[in-house]
């Protein structure tokens, strides 16, 4: 009997130094989010995982490595296979999550992806020049554009009384689409029979009879924004292209579109209205606005 209960004893203590000295099974680690990118822009609250952790951004953040400041906080360990992070086919300096960030309250026909379909047509846009110039390019282009479009709010020209005023006549091609067919559409408000004729001619697309692509079809109207954009030079000396990879500045942009109304005192607001967009999406896009911001 002592015998046995001695030999129930040493299991018993057996099983204890066991449970003391072997590690204990680890729960399942949770599953790792989207791999950090350093071209990626992380508001707060967004996650990333790096180095096997998970981690979650405090603040904005572009470029700062988890781990290495105090701008995210570790969120533990993390297993499985790592999404990877989003890429961005085009190549261009604004991603998506940029874009929505620049235009919260947008309408649904001015997508990103109709933005980065575009950009075949002007190769040279906002890939020209350093990183900063690049930026301040793209920048410039789409706070000009929010100006004029309300944050992507408007598709048309708003003011429908001024729809008929849109065709010159004295133009050998007249205006095959109608008299009332070529008001203000898309990112930079393209109107005129002249200037649809001129951009379909550029585009390869004949806008002139069929003005409404610019309307319904997002690649189109953008397309069109960046034909003036790098093409024409307004009321200007200038493309409003080579305004900004010439360091001529932001203000010579607000010149090419729309210099003769607002510049020399014309209107400060509207002219205040676009430096403060440009500003702000610099600051989105991790760079500085560089000088001769007015017109």
């Amino acid at each position: 009997m002592k015998q046995r209960v001695l030999a129930l004893l040493t299991a018993m203590v057996s099983a204890l130094a066991l449970a003391v000295f072997l590690p204990a099974t680890s729960a399942s680690a949770a599953a790792c989010a989207a791999g950090w990118s350093a071209s990626q822009v992380y508001v707060g609250g967004t996650g990333a995982s790096y180095n096997g952790h998970n981690w979650s951004a405090k603040w904005w953040t572009q470029g700062e490595i988890p781990g290495t400041t105090d701008v995210w906080a570790d969120q533990g360990t993390c297993g499985g296979t790592t999404t990877p992070p989003p890429t961005n086919p085009s190549g261009f300096v604004v991603s998506e999550a940029q874009f929505n960030q620049m235009f919260p309250s947008r309408n649904s026909f001015y997508t990103y992806s109709g933005l980065t379909a575009a950009l075949s047509a002007y190769p040279g846009f906002a890939k020209t020049g350093s990183d900063t110039v690049k930026r301040q390019e793209a920048a410039a282009f789409l706070a000009n554009v929010s100006h004029e479009t309300g944050g992507l709010v408007y598709i048309v020209e708003q003011n429908t009384a001024n729809y008929p005023h849109y065709c010159d006549t004295s133009q050998s091609y007249g205006c095959p689409a109608g008299q009332a067919s070529y008001y203000g559409r898309g990112p930079i408000q393209l109107s005129w029979n002249f200037n649809y004729k001129a951009a379909g001619d550029a585009l390869g697309i004949d806008l002139l009879r069929n003005p409404n692509l610019v309307q319904t079809d997002a690649a189109v109207a953008w397309k069109t924004g960046l034909w003036y954009w790098n093409t024409q030079n307004g009321p200007g000396t200038m493309t409003p292209h080579n305004a900004m990879v010439n360091g001529r500045g932001f203000g010579e942009t607000i010149r090419s579109i729309n210099g003769s109304i607002e510049c020399n005192g014309g209107n400060p607001a509207q002219v205040q209205s676009r430096i403060n967009l440009y500003q702000r999406f610099v600051g989105i896009l991790g760079t500085t606005a560089g000088s001769n911001l007015s017109c």
